[in-house]
């Protein structure tokens, strides 16, 4: 069924009503934003999603399951041994867990109870909200985070002082949120917290390499499932088999209300394979073809400036900043407009305090770019 048409879910809600229809139609956006959570992360193709449905429809041994998914993400990752989780920051804090618990696994079963307290190191500039806190996901496993340096710098001595405290862990968040200036480098962080022999979780939500911060040398990464991968709401760790083992025992602790579906295991599997086969490079045609279009449209605009934009977080992509030529529209009218068309289109606003949208192109068809350039070209005649 054509996903941009009529789209509907059936939902039991009361054994005395019978069936109810929602129809999607009514919450459907154009997602211009990016592969964000709060618009549903990536919309799946069709082979993710049978996928999932075969798999629904199904009783299997759930250990035997995720123990054969883990196995195909660990051989596509190129590392010793993967755990599947619910999301990426399921995956901050069962790493965390299963590092304090690294020398006595009987603390499973007790987290997040843990005297004396102890800290995992995180830069300032990293200790980010990306709808909840990173912090927080450290917290609900008992231990602290100890925030070095300061928004304006962080030193390699700000970190090697905070690793006499002998450390649960350092953990690097590798993110478009995360403050990009004068931190140290991934690179430095692995060196000095393994010459102090301090483990590194590496938060890489959003990203899309699979192996490049195993091969960097990173204990354990947490990556997302339905963000660069488009698959299901799910994710993943990978690292070494001791530290991946103490993870699954966190199933039977702390990470027991983030469990993981059968539909959600076997459409990560699916949506994984998938992206490793795709022509990564005809996608960014793909995406440059519809950025060019957008900037094409708007050359001789009076009131809009179009440039592109490379990723904050340095992945290889771009996206089309928008921003007013000579102060001639506030930005936030123009997303407000946006927002209340129909359908509604959702732009990536982290930089609207400066008077700039961001156009993303991953998710869009050559029918939504077409949908917002009309709805562009609406506003501006407004303007005039």
């Amino acid at each position: 069924m054509d996903r941009t048409c009529r789209l509907y879910c059936r939902w039991q809600l009361f054994q005395d009503r019978g069936t109810d229809l929602v129809d999607l139609d009514k919450v459907r956006v154009i997602n211009a934003a990016g592969k964000l959570t709060a618009l549903g992360g990536s919309a799946q193709s069709d082979e993710t999603a049978n996928a999932q449905a075969f798999a629904a429809k199904l009783h299997v041994d759930m250990n035997q399951l995720r123990q054969e998914v883990s196995n195909q993400i660990a051989d596509l990752c190129g590392t010793e041994a993967a755990c599947v989780t619910s999301g990426a920051a399921a995956g901050i804090s069962v790493s965390v867990a299963a590092l304090i618990c690294k020398d006595r696994p009987e603390l499973v079963t007790q987290l997040p109870r843990l005297l004396p307290s102890k800290a995992v190191v995180v830069q300032a500039g990293h200790n980010i909200n990306f709808g909840a806190s990173i912090e927080q996901m450290v917290h609900m496993t008992g231990a602290d985070c100890q925030v070095v340096g300061t928004a304006s710098e962080v030193t390699p001595a700000n970190i090697e002082i905070a690793f006499k405290e002998k450390p649960i862990a350092l953990l690097y968040v590798q993110s478009h949120h995360c403050i990009q200036e004068n931190r140290v480098s991934l690179a430095d962080c692995i060196s000095l917290a393994h010459s102090h022999d301090v483990p590194v979780i590496v938060d890489a939500a959003a990203e899309d390499d699979l192996q490049k911060y195993i091969s960097m040398g990173a204990d354990l990464v947490t990556y997302s499932g339905g963000k660069a991968f488009c698959g299901p709401t799910s994710g993943f760790i990978v690292g070494k088999r001791d530290l991946i083992e103490l993870c699954e025992l966190q199933f039977r602790g702390i990470a027991r209300p983030m469990k993981v579906s059968k539909e959600q295991i076997v459409g990560l599997s699916a949506a994984l394979y998938e992206y490793i086969e795709q022509d990564h490079a005809l996608i960014q045609r793909a995406w440059n073809k519809l950025n060019q279009q957008l900037i094409n449209t708007f050359l001789s605009s009076s009131i809009y400036q179009l440039e592109t934009k490379p990723d904050e977080a340095g992945r290889d992509f771009e996206r089309v900043a928008i921003t007013s030529v000579g102060k001639k529209f506030d930005c936030k009218t123009l997303v407000r407009f946006l927002i209340d068309g129909t359908p509604s289109i959702r732009t990536r606003n982290h930089q609207i305090a400066n008077q700039r949208i961001l156009i993303d192109p991953r998710e869009l068809s050559e029918t939504d770019m077409q949908k917002i350039i009309s709805r562009l070209e609406e506003f501006e005649k407004m303007q005039s």
